[in-house]
């Protein structure tokens, strides 16, 4: 199969031989120095300020978005969440089930977060701020350094989900001011999901370990004082910070955290210029690098979905809700190439001339 998903996406032949091997026993000098080398290559790739630490946790991304909520905020906060699609909305959950005071800035699906709109919310006493970066589930990109200027002036805790949007859209931790970054192992480090990692600025960190939170897993102070000595609280997947640690090292080898980015955004840009001949539009005033969102203009998306599946080897990744039916995404992500673009443009041109477009 060929994998155009947002993750899981398609990984390295390095990253596929890690993944093959036996897993070791975790409670070693040699798995430590992997995962102090995992925390300098990804405070390296998030251009972190100085004294930031990262964290390793062994669940999926939402897990360490609710573990943030609950180690940095209160109900004494006041929190502006940016909702713009599924994954914004999901810190508004967060907030409510965590019971944290918080307004909600609503965008419509493929809507820009503009300074107009966010400056309405200038000097509302607000304590926090929660956005997705890239809002995956519309494939917006939301300008993470203006969100800072705001956080700035407003004197805000700032926490950027960058999950899809870590490594392929360009993203400066220290000039963008941003207090807590997180991302996952299934995006763009393209390896298998179950690992996510939080990045925390100096006041991020000096904030969990400040504070009691009623949570034995999701205790972030823990975590990072396991950090310390290259370790987590608990089991890890160990296998898939393994993982992690090769495609850090690719990513190095290859030039970087700007290499990667530019390689991703070249990924996209070709596609978009394949499909334009075809019965699509696109949708988001804001693309992010990393997926492009597609409205057929005759089509159900859901059935695109599935026949590209069924029928040609190949994986898109579909909508829930009421995007179900209007919109497909094509991620960018991951272990492909141009070529690659190529066939998933003739699978739908050959659609076409089946009549199923």
């Amino acid at each position: 199969m060929l994998n155009f998903t947002v993750g899981p996406v398609m990984c390295s032949e390095a990253v596929c031989a890690v993944g093959g091997e036996q897993v070791p026993y975790f409670r070693t000098a040699e798995f430590s120095a992997t995962m102090l080398e995992n925390e300098r290559l990804m405070l390296k790739f998030t251009k972190a300020p100085e004294g930031s630490k990262a964290v390793f946790m062994t669940n999926s991304s939402t897990g360490s978005m609710e573990a943030v909520v609950m180690n940095c905020f209160t109900e004494e906060d006041s929190v502006l969440v940016i909702d713009g699609g599924s994954f914004g909305h999901r810190f508004v959950e967060l907030c409510e089930i965590h019971q944290i005071p918080h307004t909600v800035l609503k965008l419509a699906h493929g809507q820009k977060l503009t300074k107009q709109l966010l400056y309405a919310y200038d000097g509302q006493a607000f304590t926090g701020l929660l956005v997705n970066i890239d809002e995956t589930s519309t494939g917006v990109l939301y300008d993470s350094e203006m969100i800072g200027e705001f956080c700035r002036k407003n004197h805000l805790f700032y926490v950027c989900d960058c999950v899809s949007a870590f490594l392929a859209d360009p993203f400066d931790m220290a000039a963008c001011g941003a207090d807590v970054m997180i991302t996952g192992s299934q995006k763009v480090l393209a390896c298998p999901p179950g690992i996510s990692i939080i990045v925390l600025a100096p006041r991020a960190v000096e904030r969990v370990t400040s504070r009691k939170v009623r949570s034995m897993y999701f205790n972030l102070a823990d975590a990072l004082l396991n950090m310390q000595r290259g370790q987590t609280p608990f089991t890890p997947a160990v296998g898939i910070l393994r993982q992690i640690n090769a495609r850090l090292r690719e990513i190095e080898e290859a030039g970087g955290a700007d290499a990667e980015i530019a390689r991703v955004a070249e990924q996209a840009e070709d596609f978009r210029k394949k499909i334009r001949e075809l019965p699509f539009e696109f949708v988001s005033e804001s693309p992010a690098n990393g997926v492009t969102p597609v409205h057929p203009l005759h089509a159900d998306a859901y059935q695109i979905f599935l026949t590209l599946k069924d029928e040609y080897g190949i994986w898109i990744c579909p909508n829930g809700g009421d995007m179900k039916s209007t919109i497909f995404r094509v991620g960018h992500i991951g272990h492909l190439s141009h070529e690659d673009n190529t066939t998933l443009i003739n699978a739908l041109k050959d659609m076409q001339k089946r009549g199923l477009l």
